[in-house]
């Protein structure tokens, strides 16, 4: 999984018991709701919107094709975790994306997921304006 020097989206959630297994620490599906949510608000914090892009002539939405997590530290009920995205790249129709989930400044799970963008189940460049904004949000991220 490639490493990033900043985080481009930072979100903030709460681990409550559902998020959990029998012994308390958060179930390793969990990350993926987190990630998933984390993503969500990145392309929302870029200006797109998701529910819009899906119901426009044609419709567009985006599917993974390509998960993968490392878990390194349990997270367990009541912490407070924050769930950092960055753009890796965008080629095509694909984005490849670093996600980290958070407690304080301890990693506790790590994850690089490729996304890839869909028009009536078919693979369909991202639109330029699309990648517009998510060009000027990773420059305002950048130091």
């Amino acid at each position: 999984m490639a490493e990033r020097q900043t985080a481009l989206h930072r979100y903030t959630l709460r681990v409550y018991y559902e998020d959990t297994d029998f012994s308390g620490a958060v179930y390793h599906a969990s990350y993926l709701r987190f990630f998933e949510r984390g993503r969500t608000e990145w392309l929302r914090s870029a200006g797109f919107d998701q529910r819009a892009a899906f119901a426009a002539k044609p419709p567009l939405s985006f599917v993974v094709a390509r998960l993968t997590i490392a878990y390194l530290r349990p997270a367990h009920m009541d912490d407070v975790l924050t769930i950092e995205t960055d753009l890796l790249e965008a080629r095509g129709a694909s984005l490849t994306l670093a996600q980290r989930a958070l407690r304080v400044d301890e990693v506790l799970a790590r994850g690089e997921v490729n996304v890839a963008s869909l028009s009536d189940g078919r693979p369909v460049r991202l639109p330029r304006a699309i990648s517009q904004a998510l060009g000027a949000a990773r420059e305002r991220a950048d130091p």
